[in-house]
């Protein structure tokens, strides 16, 4: 089946899914994720498979990371999807109610988009997080991953069209692509017919082709070039404990630090603490200018560094002489994602969250906190990193759009 079929009859399954009880949709979801670890070793037995072709391929230690699923990351799946399950039913919300002038009832109301097409790199897991999102929120999905987690997707979503099937729901709900062609996946991002939205997850060359290919609307989401400024009022301590866990805690995610930039004033004695802490967590590190000047050893970077989302032990260290610096040179390489400043002033800070333009700004933490399932929303369908519908991480709010129900009682205009 091609993925237009798939399409056209996640189009007809959505009719009926937008029908369903909150309670219904919640019983789907409580049986995929206990379906999910009773059906745990044919997962793994499937993600092994992808793990050893992805490896014989060439692929990164990082990006290996991503792929591999073990008995706790399926176990910390289910309880996202658990925690989506939970939360309020997004439809049906009234948002807004009055009396119009002519006297009729106006009501503004949650309801589902429709059919939400998923484009995704080699992430099982996001399989189950869309799945369970798309459909909590009364929508169909169809999903396209990457072929390097083709099986370890496929075990999942064949968990969820058993839930689906179990509580009388079509499984058309939840398609996943069957390894499609370049032609077939263009023809999809085309087919407004049947695709109400498109959503693409992965990294900027992705995202690209995906908003300059596409005639279904598009959500920009996941390509992040995050920043940390240790501003020269910082707690170096602190600093310290937030740079490691930003750049090595998961360094192939999005919401990882790629670069690190330090105040002149402090930078004579931080930057030479900061590289050997780095190197000792198997650091690359890339200096601009000032940096190398005061660690010669360091490699020398340039714009395309500083543009460059790593995903991986690789960072760059560049030194500026004053908040604004820091934050025209976020601004210049960034992609509005997250960004952090380490500082004990309160102007700084204010600076910094005034000049910069990202989904999620902080002050004294780590930008690894830009997470869904942190923010309390379960699992997310993405961090957005545009500024129209959704922005940051979207839960299940950002899946839904609204229409105004009118009542009235024979009012003519």
């Amino acid at each position: 089946m091609n993925l237009i079929e798939m399409a056209m009859l996640a189009k007809k399954a959505s009719r009926s899914v937008r029908q369903l009880s909150g309670s219904v949709r919640s019983q789907v979801l409580r049986d995929f994720a206990w379906g999910l670890i009773e059906n745990a070793d044919h997962i793994i037995e499937e993600n092994a498979l992808d793990l050893k072709e992805a490896e014989e391929n060439g692929m990164s230690t990082a990006m290996l990371d991503r792929l591999r699923l073990d008995r706790g990351r399926i176990e910390g799946i289910a309880e996202g999807i658990l925690q989506v399950e939970r939360l309020d039913d997004p439809l049906h919300r009234v948002m807004e109610e009055r009396v119009i002038s002519s006297g009729v009832h106006l009501k503004k109301v949650t309801v589902p988009i429709g059919v939400i097409g998923i484009i995704f790199e080699s992430r099982p897991n996001v399989t189950a997080d869309c799945a369970a999102l798309c459909f909590k929120s009364g929508n169909a999905c169809v999903l396209k991953g990457g072929k390097e987690s083709y099986r370890s997707s496929l075990a999942i979503v064949n968990v969820m069209k058993e839930a689906l099937k179990k509580n009388g729901v079509s499984e058309d709900a939840v398609m996943l692509a069957e390894k499609p062609s370049h032609e077939e996946t263009q023809k999809f991002m085309e087919c407004t017919e049947y695709v109400d939205l498109l959503i693409p997850r992965g990294g900027r060359n992705l995202i690209r082709a995906v908003v300059e290919h596409a005639k279904v609307p598009v959500i920009e989401t996941g390509a992040g070039i995050c920043h940390t400024f240790v501003d020269e009022s910082a707690d170096l301590r602190m600093a310290e404990r937030i740079i490691i866990n930003a750049k090595c805690s998961r360094p192939s995610v999005c919401n990882a630090m790629e670069t690190l930039l330090v105040h002149e004033k402090i930078a004579d004695t931080f930057v030479p603490h900061i590289v050997n802490v780095m190197k000792e967590h198997g650091v690359t590190i890339y200096g601009n200018e000032k940096a190398c000047a005061i660690v010669p050893s360091l490699e020398k970077g340039n714009e395309t560094n500083w543009a460059t989302e790593y995903d991986d032990l690789i960072m760059n260290l560049v030194v500026v002489s004053s908040v604004e610096e820091a934050c025209d040179h976020i601004e210049t390489y960034g992609t509005h994602h997250s960004d952090c400043i380490v500082t004990e002033d309160e102007d700084s800070k204010n600076i910094f969250f005034a000049s910069i333009d990202s989904a999620c700004l902080y002050h004294n933490a780590s930008t690894r906190f830009t997470d869904g399932f942190e923010f309390g929303l379960g699992a997310e369908i993405g961090i957005s990193t545009q500024k129209l519908h959704a922005r940051g991480p979207m839960g299940l709010h950002e899946l839904t759009s609204y229409a105004y129900y009118l009542e009235g009682e024979g009012e003519i205009r």
